[in-house]
Order: C-alpha cells, then structure tokens, then sequence
C-alpha cells in the first residue's frame, strides 16, 4: 500500500470580526474521516493545523505555516496526498490582469490582515506543481470562492436534477488563445488590441504553473491541449478537488443538529457516511453533495480535476 498523507486546516479566526465557528471542528470530523479509511493519526502522518494551536508553533494556520505544511505534504512519490481546508476564502485584485472578473481567489491564514492571503496561482504552484510524480491529490475546500482554489483545468458541477457538466477550460482556454492570435495578426477586423488582450488574459491563467511549459506557437490553439494532457500523464499526477461553491459564491458557516459545522464539510462527511462498502463514485458523491446543500443553501459543490477523468470511478482515498 502507498504512503498516506494528511494535512488538515481548520481555521475560526477566533476573537476578530470575521470569526467563524465551526472550522475547527471540521477538521476533528474529516480527521475521523480519515482515520476509518486507514489513515494513521500520527502526526508524521497526519498533520493539523488550527487557531486553537499555540503561535508559536508550526502548527498554528499562518500563511508561512500553510504553505510550508503543503510543501511537506506533496513531498514525496508515490504517495496518497489528502488535503482539507475549511475557513474563509476571499477574492484579491489579480495583479496581472489575467482575469476577467479582476480577482484572483484566494484562501485566508490566520494571520492575513499583516501577512495577506494566498492567492489561487500560489496554491496551484505548492500544491500542484510541486506534487511529486506518481502521487494523488485528494483536496476538499470549504470555504467561499473556491471553485478554481487550485487553479484545475477540468470542471465538473451538476444541476438541481443532478445532471453532471463539464467546464473544459483547459481547450476553452486553447481555443481563446487562438482566437486571439488571429486578431492579433489581423485575421479579423477589430478596433485595437483589447479584445485579444481580453482573450488571452482569460486562457493564460490555466496554462500557468505546469511543471512542463508549452512553447509552442499560440496559433495553434487546440495542439496545446494534446500536449499539455500528455505533459500530465507523463508526470503521473492526478489532483482531485470537491469545493464548497463556485468561485463567485459564498459557502456557508452552518449550524446543523446542534453543530457548527462548514456546510460542504458537513455535506462530503455526510455523503461518506452512507458508502459502507468504499464503492461510490466520484460523480455520486457530486450529486449527493449537491443535493444535501440545495435543501438549505444556494452554494454549488464543484469537482475540479487535473485531466479528463471518469466519474463514475469508485472514490479511493
């Protein structure tokens, strides 16, 4: 059996303005999670992170401590990578100007009002990037404007009827870049440069931080896709993300059966509790997700994933 690994964050920002409540908890109900999967709870294992911990400590959710605790986690080959943040997400200015809404999504350490947030294209560069080859990344995000927390190519959401779609932006992102090589050529009649300007700012973002760039004349649009899914395979990477909300969405901080609870934690949690048998698949945890939280609340669970994938695999952590 391969190495398994655990970080889990939980954050209340206890005592500010912007506390929440039941974060930590969260992190005490997936680490159960986990541990009746076979996850060992020793902390060379599984690592914990929450504002309950003392400052001084690695253990308390800073962004310097988030990051160097994903870095641990990613680490090593061959290793089955779990990932659990439940907290606030924000939304910061996109310095680059890459994206068309302006902001880049972000999670918030405990610490961020001096240190600032971590922003999606940093998270991406930690956690996917840097994943050792043959690994697995399984990461659930609890927290607002997580749907693109990670920066993955392929996203999978479902309706109020559970139907499954797919949000390709990895060849919606190719065929925007090729669109926009042809303005930018003069193909096409257009006043100035902004309308290719805007195509390309909303393609680069999801070709950013691979391991293995392409460098490849733009214009040949949907080519780059073929290459960069066989740079992937090549790695033998795959990262899988269940996020509380789409990236304009807020997921809510719940009280349920007498319980402060994240809502897509509560959810996921709830959903695994009916899989005796460890067979469900990826799309029925989707659709079971998404049909707990629409009973109460307006946020739509996302899966994001590093390639095309099957849904209807069975879920292994």
């Amino acid at each position: 059996m391969s190495q398994r690994k655990a970080l889990l964050i939980g954050i209340n920002y206890i005592g500010s303005q912007h506390q929440l409540q039941g974060c930590v908890d969260d992190v005490g109900n997936v680490a159960e999670f986990l541990v009746s999967r076979g996850y060992s709870n020793h902390p060379t294992d599984m690592v914990v992170l929450t504002d309950m911990n003392c400052p001084n400590t690695p253990f308390w959710p800073s962004g310097h401590n988030i990051l160097a605790a994903m870095n641990w986690l990613v680490s090593e080959p061959g290793c089955m990578c779990f990932l659990h943040y439940s907290g606030h997400g924000g939304q910061v200015p996109d310095p680059d100007g890459e994206r068309e809404s302006g902001f880049n999504d972000t999670i918030v350490p405990v610490d961020w009002e001096v240190n600032g947030q971590i922003p999606s294209d940093v998270l991406h560069r930690h956690l996917v990037s840097a994943l050792a080859p043959g690994s697995t990344l399984f990461i659930i995000f609890d927290c607002c404007h997580s749907g693109s927390a990670v920066e993955l190519p392929f996203v999978y959401r479902t309706d109020e009827d559970g139907n499954v779609n797919l949000m390709d932006n990895l060849r919606a992102g190719a065929e925007l870049i090729g669109e926009a090589s042809h303005l930018i050529r003069g193909d096409f009649a257009f006043d100035g440069l902004g309308e290719a300007r805007h195509l390309l700012a909303g393609a680069t973002s999801f070709f950013r931080g691979l391991k293995h760039q392409y460098e490849g004349d733009y214009s040949e649009g949907l080519h780059a896709v073929d290459d960069f899914e066989d740079e992937w395979a090549q790695e033998r990477k795959s990262v899988f993300m269940f996020s509380g909300c789409k990236d304009e969405q807020t997921s809510a901080d719940a009280f349920i059966n007498g319980r402060h609870v994240g809502a897509m934690s509560w959810a996921f949690l709830e959903t695994m509790k009916t899989d005796i048998h460890w067979n469900l698949s990826y799309v029925q945890i989707l659709q079971n997700t998404r049909a707990l939280l629409q009973e109460h609340y307006s946020q739509i669970p996302q899966l994001s994933c590093g390639y095309q994938f099957d849904l209807n695999n069975p879920f292994r952590v």
